[in-house]
């Protein structure tokens, strides 16, 4: 999919470029995200969702224009620049450099982004509770999680005494998902190996370094780009014999051992929700920043087998989702 075209397939639906004149006719959504269309076509679903939920269908009375920069998070600026000048309605952002970039591009048109962590400290509103300005949207509370998800993985193997973490660092997010890992496995009395992925060459290399640490077991930071790489990173895992925890379903649906995070449907559902009320007129910066409540676990059983692993049953009665 090029990057200037239209978001297509809900529900097996295309949607196609319209004429210029019902393009004029309809509000723009602009859709910007740092990584490629494929691998988020589940949340973009979720979104037009939330957006049928207000009344708003993709077509009928709303035109949605998608601009992808594929990984390349040098390409934000440019793409979030040619949203403002359409110019979009409303500007959707998926994930914190996004939103970053779109607030750069503009600062009056209305910005709905999905944030990993909190939205304050990463500079995207001042107050959760009233943004104000022109942006708000949804904290994932994935980073929130960075901790517990290690904490999990030590469960699983109690005997890893070294765990890698796989971060992006270009996710402005990274440093403080590390030092929350890092707190607690000095907590469990476990050293952490921090190997860094901003590109599909560096997770290569990334797995060649844990492989030399000798780590034991590896947890997969929340990032965007890491999600789009997921099956190259569920690969490298079994290659190297790694028990792995990610933060997203869709690792465990690929072959990855198991997930632990925010039901990312459901929160992508809220944005289009927030999306299709500014389209009805309420102000954007009226509205609170909503905070993740929905978290699940999934366990792929056929994949512990082949790493010889024995899941403790307490913990697969917490499972959401087993998979044998």
């Amino acid at each position: 999919m090029r990057r200037r075209d239209f978001v297509t397939l809900l529900g097996g639906a295309a949607v196609w470029p319209l004429s210029a004149h019902a393009q004029q006719a309809m509000p723009i959504v602009g859709l910007l995200s740092s990584t490629s269309a494929a691998p988020h076509k589940p949340f973009v679903d979720a979104i037009f969702i939330g957006l049928r939920d207000k009344g708003f269908f993709v077509g009928q009375n709303i035109v949605v224009e998608a601009r992808w920069a594929d990984g390349r998070y040098e390409q934000l600026p440019r793409l979030a620049n040619e949203l403002a000048r359409l110019p979009s309605k409303v500007i959707v952002a998926i994930a914190p450099p996004a939103a970053q970039a779109a607030r750069a591009a503009t600062p009056s048109i209305p910005i709905v982004f999905s944030a990993a962590s909190d939205p304050v400290s990463l500079g995207l509103v001042p107050n959760l509770n009233q943004p104000g300005g022109n942006a708000s949207g949804v904290n994932l509370m994935l980073f929130a999680m960075s901790g517990k998800r290690l904490d999990l993985l030590s469960k699983f193997v109690p005997k890893a005494g070294i765990i890698g973490l796989l971060v992006n660092p270009n996710n402005p997010s990274t440093v403080r998902s590390s030092k929350d890992a890092q707190d607690t496995a000095q907590a469990l009395g476990k050293k952490v190996v921090v190997v860094e992925g901003g590109s599909e060459g560096d997770i290569d290399a990334a797995f060649n370094q844990l492989k030399q640490q000798k780590v034991e077991a590896i947890s997969v930071e929340a990032d965007p780009f890491l999600l789009a790489r997921r099956n190259q990173i569920v690969a490298k895992a079994a290659q190297l014999s790694l028990p792995a925890i990610y933060p997203h379903r869709e690792y465990v649906e690929a072959g990855g051992l198991v997930s632990y995070g925010t039901d990312m449907l459901d929160a992508y559902r809220q944005i289009g929700v927030y999306v299709g009320r500014i389209l009805s007129g309420e102000q954007v910066g009226n509205l609170p920043v909503l905070q993740a409540t929905k978290f699940e676990m999934l366990i792929n059983l056929k994949t512990a087998k082949s790493l010889d692993l024995t899941i403790p049953p307490d913990v697969i009665t917490l499972a959401d989702q087993v998979i044998e």
